[in-house]
């Protein structure tokens, strides 16, 4: 088995396992300006399996981008991000 997530010019970021995962992850790195693509097993797809790293996916990103996304990650895992609350900016 050969990877060509090096010859595509994306590298791997994250490991997730489940859909919300997946989603908060890729939604944060888009919503950051980073281009992301999902690799992973067709099984959670088809049966939803996240057992054991069976039906895991990689976040992946262009190289130039994986510092900038391993950076964001971990500031939110750390809980060093927050968002704004927009109804104080409202009621002023």
């Amino acid at each position: 088995m050969t990877d060509d997530s090096a010859h595509s010019g994306y590298v791997r970021v994250a490991t997730v396992h489940g859909p919300f995962e997946e989603a908060q992850i890729c939604s944060f790195l888009q919503g950051n300006g980073i281009p992301v693509r999902v690799r992973g097993e067709a099984l959670r797809r088809t049966h939803a399996i996240t057992v054991d790293g069976i039906g895991a996916a990689q976040v992946e990103v262009p190289a130039q981008f994986a510092q900038a996304a391993r950076e964001l990650i971990a500031m939110a895992d750390r809980g060093e991000l927050e968002l704004a609350d927009d109804a104080d900016e409202d009621s002023s």
